[in-house]
């Protein structure tokens, strides 16, 4: 009679969001002697459980409401605990009272006055950058110092599966901190060396290349202190992460876990370790230096910490995602997965559905403003669910939108993919067929958003399948300022976007050709008296200029908006001309926005074209767009921007969001973040389209963030300090006042849209983003 394997934490979590109480307590079996073994470091032994049993209540809430963690458990309990402490002296002390403590889901470490600044030291960074499964084993076998055999059960995989995803995982680190440095741009002779870097710690490089490599770092102070730092990534995890995680007093934590290992053996290795540096060769001299240091500080803590018994079987979870500024490490690919542990069949248990529901608003819900809730189920099971049903739960003051059209359900929701949706009260009721086992749906609702909504007032829903029932909160609700989401859809889906200025300087006037070809010392449309450009065919046209669009090969437009803007306060409409057409559309903007920019009055237009698009001849090649309200003159812009959400076979399974709020950005606001709510990126960068007006490519300072890294637009001068440099997408010539950028970054787990600028003072107009959806 074959026993049954244990099961992961990401399954007991999934069995407590399906309201099996049991898992939860399995859950607290596993992990409460960790939990205890912090909080002893932390409080009297008198309130030791205390502290434990709140920090336990308080996931266990989380996780019931749809938040809480996902796939693991360990570091979000020890971040949880370090937070009860934390908020718990602030009662007692009086500096809040129990009402003021804010609501509890912890989406990054906690980080103690103490340990400020250690969050942004590189090696916890490039650690927070990782895949949460590649943060999970490195927590567990280098942070902890775990056999691969204790921790095989809690992550589904073999002990060699485990110590291969470890090497992998290590190899990860070094090539996320290294991006760090890369990150910047180097000395011109410092980037190679750098790029050999990885390899020269492995040992890796031909005996020639190492001698070059060494010459070059014993004349470079600068490369020399990379060299030491990348020996601190391969073994300084416990130093760095260790207290970042589980604080100040991670020496007697660890110790709780690992005293009599340490004591037996720690001593003797540090040792050992010192008599093969002196035996070492020169080249690996320095990376075994600074490897050794970590491990004689750490060692040194775990001989004077405190008596706690060990804790024998500690259990993987990932930490919540942080955002970085360094390039994605590639995730495992499928061939080099680690070998999972089979499942025993004798008593393998009948097949059934398990469901998981998130909600939450795209881009933002902003007051007086149309937004989008999505809803997004994700079936986990072995087998397909019973017909879905759910009801939306939206606040006070957000109400469904219903549909311009009775017969068209995808009025009401940007991706349809089987639902069918109505108003019920204030709240929206939806069904759907089945969902088969490892499918996953999504629905997204159209709101409307009242002036007075409550401020954080955030949208419920209720999933039923049969007798499967499930809950799930948004974790975002209503917010005073943001850009809400002009369309949402998810499924094999990218984004695309191009645009063109309809004004430049005059032909005759000298210097003009140098700086169309972005070249000379004018390239600002501050330096011209900007006239309208007529490069069409058509003498009908005053003003016009075109675009190429390339789709992705055997890629559809699911969605199209037309965005355009000029230096004036009267706005009107734009005709737009497809390939393969020889007369232009008339297309009239359904919404309209003027703000004051330091040349005047600037409007930005907006029309969704989906349909026009869809019935182009061609959807390839040249587009137009001609004579839109617009004003000549000195510092004057006018210009367009098609912005497109469109399938792509070649894509995995990827979210998509389009967002618009003609925000000024510069002089008294110089900083603006636009919340991205509703996204759960992986750790595949993003495609990012960004659309901005009135940019001057001679004044630097201007920078875009998706996270926590300033990012490098792919087209103009790629200078990651000059981002709105006047270049489009589509254009060969400079765009005077017009940028379209396409951008590659990394969301990370809160993410946001953050454009900066110095001198400058721009007008953002809509965002579009595509990034894998985490699995």
């Amino acid at each position: 009679m074959g026993s049954e394997s244990p099961q992961s934490d990401a399954e007991l979590l999934q069995a407590v969001r399906e309201g099996d109480a049991t898992a939860y307590g399995r859950l607290h079996e596993r992990h409460v002697a960790a939990a205890r073994a912090l909080a002893r470091q932390l409080v009297r032994r008198a309130e030791v459980d205390d502290v434990v049993a709140e920090s336990f209540t308080k996931i266990l809430d989380l996780v019931g409401r749809g938040g809480g963690p996902e796939s693991g458990f360990r570091t979000y309990l020890l971040t949880v605990v370090r937070r009860t402490v934390h908020d718990r002296s602030r009662i007692e002390s009086h500096q809040v009272t129990t009402g003021e403590v804010e609501d509890y889901d912890p989406g990054v470490p906690f980080v103690d006055p103490s340990l400020v600044g250690l969050e942004r030291s590189l090696i916890a960074r490039a650690f927070l950058s990782l895949p949460e499964r590649w943060r999970a084993v490195l927590w567990h076998i280098e942070v902890e110092r775990c056999r691969p055999a204790e921790v095989a059960p809690l992550l589904g995989l073999s002990a060699n599966g485990v110590a291969a995803l470890a090497y992998r995982a290590r190899e990860g680190l070094r090539q996320a901190y290294l991006q760090m440095h890369l990150g910047s741009p180097p000395r011109h002779d410092c980037r190679p060396v750098l790029g050999k870097m990885g390899a020269y710690v492995r040992g890796g490089l031909a005996r020639r290349d190492a001698k070059d490599f060494e010459e070059h770092v014993r004349g470079c102070e600068e490369c020399n202190g990379v060299l030491l730092e990348l020996s601190d990534v391969n073994r300084g995890l416990r130093v760095m992460v260790g207290p970042l995680i589980a604080g100040p007093l991670f020496g007697g934590y660890a110790a709780a876990l690992a005293k009599s290992a340490a004591v037996t053996g720690g001593a003797g290795g540090v040792l050992r370790a010192l008599r093969l540096v002196r035996r070492a060769p020169l080249h690996q001299q320095a990376v075994l230096a600074g490897g050794l240091a970590v491990a004689m500080a750490v060692t040194a803590g775990l001989l004077l910490v405190s008596d706690e018994k060990p804790i024998r079987k500690p259990v993987a979870a990932p930490l919540p995602e942080r955002p970085a500024s360094v390039r994605p490490v590639p995730a495992p690919l499928s061939s080099e997965e680690p070998t999972r542990v089979p499942p025993p069949s004798p008593t393998a248990r009948p097949a059934r559905p398990r469901l998981r529901a998130t909600i939450d608003a795209l881009g933002s819900l902003v007051r007086a403003r149309p937004g989008i809730v999505g809803l997004r189920l994700r079936n986990y099971g072995d087998a397909a669910s019973d017909r879905l049903t759910a009801l939306v739960d939206l606040p006070a003051g957000v109400t469904l939108i219903p549909p311009a059209r009775p017969d068209r359900h995808d009025d009401l929701a940007g991706t349809v993919d089987g639902w069918s949706c109505r108003a019920s009260g204030g709240d929206a009721r939806c069904a759907r067929a089945a969902l088969g086992a490892g499918q996953r749906t999504a629905l997204f609702l159209r709101v409307r958003v009242s002036g007075d909504a409550e401020e954080g007032a955030t949208p419920a829903a209720r999933v039923d399948a049969g007798s499967l029932h499930v809950k799930a909160r948004a974790e975002h609700g209503v917010r005073l300022a943001g850009a809400p989401a002009r369309f949402a859809t998810e499924g094999k889906v990218a984004v695309r976007a191009i645009g063109n200025s309809l004004l430049s300087c005059p032909d005759e006037l000298p210097g003009c050709p140098e700086a169309r070809r972005r070249e000379g010392g004018r390239r600002d449309n501050d330096l011209w008296p900007m006239t309208a450009l007529d490069r069409d065919d058509d003498p009908g046209t005053g003003a016009s200029s075109g675009a190429a669009l390339a789709l992705p090969k055997g890629g559809k437009v699911v969605w199209a908006g037309l965005y355009w803007s000029a230096s004036t306060a009267t706005a009107g409409p734009i005709r737009l001309r497809p390939p393969g057409r020889r007369d232009y559309v008339t297309v009239e903007p359904v919404e309209v926005a003027v703000r004051e920019l330091p040349q005047g009055p600037t409007y930005q237009s907006y029309a969704d074209v989906s349909e026009l698009v869809a019935a182009a001849p061609r959807r390839n090649g040249m587009w137009w767009a001609a004579d839109p309200a617009l004003e000549e003159g000195v510092s004057r812009h006018a210009g367009w921007s098609l912005v497109l959400v469109v399938t792509d076979p070649a894509q995995p399974y990827n979210q998509a969001v389009v967002i618009d709020a003609a925000t000024v950005v510069g002089g008294e606001a110089p900083r603006v973040r636009f919340p991205l709510d509703g996204l759960s990126p992986a750790t595949s960068p993003a495609r990012v389209e960004l659309v901005t007006w009135e940019g001057d490519a001679d004044l630097e300072g201007d920078k875009v963030a998706v996270g926590t890294g300033a990012i490098t637009p792919a087209s103009g001068d790629r200078n990651v300090a000059n981002v709105f440099d006047e270049s489009a997408t589509g254009a060969d010539e400079m765009t005077f006042g017009v940028d379209v950028d396409t951008m590659s970054a990394r969301l990370g787990a809160d993410p946001g849209l953050t454009i900066a600028t110095d001198k400058d003072v721009i007008l953002f107009g809509a965002a579009a983003l595509s990034v894998r959806a985490r699995s």
